[in-house]
């Protein structure tokens, strides 16, 4: 048992997943995550639907209005405690 073992490394393609991610002034939050990026794209355009469609009562509740992007991740960059975001980006009255 003297001979060497090469390990190969795991590719980072296998570690990357695009995450939809909603901003609010200078918070950042990751609202959903997706191993491909036309999935994190149809995500992020249905939640920009749903603000739109909300813009009206966003407003009059006076909550902030959050913008989505997608941009890709690690899955080790995830916090422990994550959870997907609610579309609108809050619940009972504050950004998550």
């Amino acid at each position: 048992m003297s001979e060497i073992i090469a390990f190969q490394r795991t590719g980072r393609k296998d570690d990357m997943v695009w995450a939809v991610v909603a901003t609010v002034g200078r918070a950042l939050r990751i609202a959903e995550i997706y191993p491909a990026r036309p999935a994190a794209m149809a995500d992020r355009d249905w939640r920009e639907q749903q603000v739109r469609a909300y813009a009206a009562f966003l407003r009059q509740s006076r909550q902030p209005v959050p913008r989505y992007s997608v941009q890709p991740i690690r899955r080790a960059d995830l916090p422990r405690a994550w959870r997907p975001l609610p579309a609108l980006g809050f619940l009972r009255g504050q950004f998550i």
